[in-house]
């Protein structure tokens, strides 16, 4: 019965590690990388397991990236300041812990990152309605089919899986291929400080 059920689930993984794979990776990476090259600001957020990723894709886009004398991504996860958090939450409600952050700091072109199962969080949708507002560019990483964030963001990877296991999963494999990516790049773009 183990056996199955960790065959069955391994299985559902795979079909969504797929799903990573395409024009839209390509399109992020890429879009990431003229947010580097631009000196723009990077803005990454989620909820739950969602907000982990964000919190570890921040780590190894800001310090796994960095290398002596070369300039460094600017990304900061929106999700890792619990005051902040708390206080909006509680002042204004919880849809706004994002956007309110959002107001303080996003310009013209930098990027914001919406990681989430099911493509429907408030708070998540109204981040990117403010960043939309303020002309950043918007990326989704979605799970669910995308829910209502997919038609907000300039560009979605999606899963169509309803596991938020396997979506998480998916995520967090998604945030290593982007992060190791430019951990290899970095040095050959040679930007100095």
């Amino acid at each position: 019965m183990i056996d199955e059920f960790a065959g069955s689930y391994l299985e559902r993984q795979e079909e969504a590690n797929r799903e990573l794979r395409g024009p839209e990776l390509a399109r992020q990476i890429q879009l990431l990388e003229e947010a580097y090259l631009e000196d723009r600001q990077v803005f990454v957020f989620g909820n739950g397991g969602s907000a982990s990723t964000a919190s570890h894709f921040a780590c190894d886009l800001g310090k796994g990236t960095a290398r002596q004398g070369l300039r460094r991504f600017r990304v900061i996860a929106l999700n890792d300041n619990m005051a902040v958090l708390s206080a909006y939450s509680n002042d204004m409600g919880y849809e706004h812990v994002f956007s309110e952050q959002l107001r303080n700091l996003v310009r013209r072109d930098d990027l914001a990152i919406g990681i989430t199962a099911s493509g429907n969080s408030p708070n998540i949708l109204e981040a990117m309605r403010v960043a939309g507002e303020a002309g950043a560019l918007r990326l989704g990483w979605i799970g669910f089919g995308g829910g209502k964030l997919k038609g907000m963001v300039d560009s979605s990877i999606t899963c169509t899986s309803r596991d938020y296991g396997v979506v998480e999963c998916a995520h967090t494999i998604l945030h290593h291929i982007v992060a190791q990516y430019f951990m290899k790049r970095l040095p050959e773009l040679g930007i100095e400080v």
